[in-house]
């Protein structure tokens, strides 16, 4: 059950409209690594979860999520509340009202114009919003990562929002959502750890004679070698060969004797003669002809 309070998580100032700063944050509103994106990111895996802490920390995570999407949907409708009034009341010229918002970057102008001045479920080039974005596997192991990775993208694009503004209000707020981001990494850390052992994901082990060999598929004068091929666990191949479980490197199927029947017939009927030279439309269309 959810139950909607109307106050914020956190509190929201901002100085003055700015419909080109209210375009950028709805990367965070409706883009793929936005407040939305990851509340349902969460929230799908918390339904699915059958381990009592994973599944508590996951609806507590995707809750705030929701919260931080009111914080960064309230600060867009906070930045658009000019456009929005001129919008609704059509008291500029159409080009001059165009011109205000499209203007400091705003360059997915349907934000402003075709959603009343509110939030849109777009990011901030106006793609709608896209459940493909959650790339949930269901299993812990492997979605605990993914979770991990998508908190952090989701701190870099809030620094670079950050960077964008000088409005002191919006700033703090979104300093505010940068450090939450970090904080769900914790968590998702632990408990990832907390499941030991955590790697490989999954049940089936690795195939022992590759798990721990490493091909050097790009050699060259920039070959660096570090912890990631070198050491005692690792076997590293300096020229990987063509099928390297030994056999020919070729692929192979076994068809049962009416198969093989037809499909001599088919490579007959589509067989192709390397030796002709045949007219075609290219031809005829570059003026060449055949003797």
């Amino acid at each position: 059950m959810f139950v909607h309070n109307k106050r914020l998580q956190y509190t929201v100032r901002v100085a003055a409209p700015n419909p080109g700063l209210a375009n950028l944050l709805l990367e965070q509103f409706g883009g793929p690594q936005g407040e939305l994106a990851a509340a349902m990111r969460y929230f799908t895996q918390g339904l699915a979860e059958d381990d009592a802490g994973r599944k508590d920390l996951l609806m507590d995570i995707a809750t705030e999520e929701l919260s931080h999407l009111e914080i960064i949907g309230s600060i867009v409708g906070m930045l658009n509340k000019g456009a929005k009034g001129q919008l609704a009341e059509g008291v500029e010229q159409e080009a001059e009202l165009y011109r205000s918002l499209t203007g400091g970057g705003n360059d997915s102008h349907i934000t402003a114009l075709l959603y009343g001045g509110g939030p849109a479920l777009t990011n901030s080039g106006g793609v709608p919003w896209n459940a493909a974005y959650i790339d949930t596997i269901g299993e812990p192991t492997a979605d605990l990562r993914s979770n991990i990775a998508a908190e952090a993208r989701a701190k870099i694009i809030y620094e670079r929002l950050i960077n964008v503004t000088d409005d002191p209000g919006i700033q703090d707020a979104l300093k505010f959502l940068m450090t939450r981001e970090l904080a769900h990494q914790k968590s998702f850390e632990k408990a990832l750890h907390s499941m030991q052992p955590n790697f490989p994901q999954g049940k089936l082990p690795g195939m022992p004679e590759f798990t721990n060999t490493y091909f050097n598929m790009s050699q060259g004068a920039d070959d660096v070698r570090g912890p990631w091929n070198q050491g005692a666990e690792w076997q590293f191949v300096e020229t990987p060969q063509p099928a390297v479980d030994g056999g020919d490197g070729m692929a192979t199927v076994t068809l049962p004797d009416k198969d093989v029947q037809v499909w001599k017939q088919m490579a007959s009927r589509t067989m192709s003669n390397p030796s002709a030279d045949p007219l075609t439309g290219a031809d005829l269309g570059s003026g060449k002809t055949h003797h």
